[in-house]
């Protein structure tokens, strides 16, 4: 009898691991095609402002990332899609220049009015970039957004900005320096992982949030 027990014990142990794999599996592959879909190009719609994720800067250069993120809002702007360009990102070292004000001063030197770019320098990740870019917004009466960002980023930051309650598109940089399949490959997949993480971490959140409400109603 005790064998029986131990062997229908281990029989459901595997069971419910299989399961939680297959769960995995499948979870992760809506992902990889969630970030696919928002990688390539959206139509968009005129908008107030583009939102451009920050991304690193080489003392007062931004990276090639960065310069194409900009270079794209940059395109959006002359080409009357918004009116406005709203930059994101900290310093990552102190004493250096904010990833924000590298770009500021780039689309300055590129062209730009001063009065109609507007900057955060606080953030230092996708969702202190948009936190941070929404009280940017609000402060500035700009309702309508377009994310810029590179192309595998920008499911989980418009997943992000729905959260959030931003109204906002994206729209993904045409140039990127995943150039080569496996940089491709290697970025799709750490993108997919962090969206899912990121999803399974807003869901155990309103789990909780729940679960303190039924406590409180019964």
């Amino acid at each position: 009898m005790l064998a029986k027990k131990k062997l229908g014990f281990w029989r459901f142990l595997r069971a419910s691991l299989l399961l939680c794999s297959l769960f995995v599996c499948v979870n992760y592959a809506i992902s990889v095609a969630t970030v696919y879909h928002f990688s390539r190009p959206q139509t968009l719609t005129q908008a107030d402002a583009a939102i451009v994720l920050g991304a690193a800067a080489w003392d007062k250069r931004p990276s090639p990332v960065f310069r194409e993120r900009i270079n794209h809002a940059l395109t959006l702007y002359r080409s009357g899609l918004i009116k406005k360009i709203l930059f994101t990102g900290g310093s990552s070292k102190t004493g250096f220049m904010s990833e924000a004000a590298v770009a500021r001063r780039y689309a300055i030197k590129n062209g730009i009015a001063k009065e109609d770019i507007i900057y955060e320098n606080q953030s230092r990740d996708t969702w202190q970039n948009l936190v941070n870019a929404q009280i940017e917004a609000n402060n500035n009466d700009i309702n309508t957004v377009i994310i810029v960002s590179d192309p595998f980023h920008l499911a989980r930051a418009k997943l992000m900005a729905n959260d959030l309650g931003l109204n906002a598109q994206v729209s993904a940089t045409p140039t990127t320096r995943y150039t080569a399949t496996y940089s491709k490959l290697r970025f799709l997949a750490q993108e997919s992982y962090l969206l899912m993480l990121y999803e399974w971490t807003q869901f155990t959140t309103d789990s909780a949030k729940l679960k303190n409400l039924f406590q409180h109603i019964f």
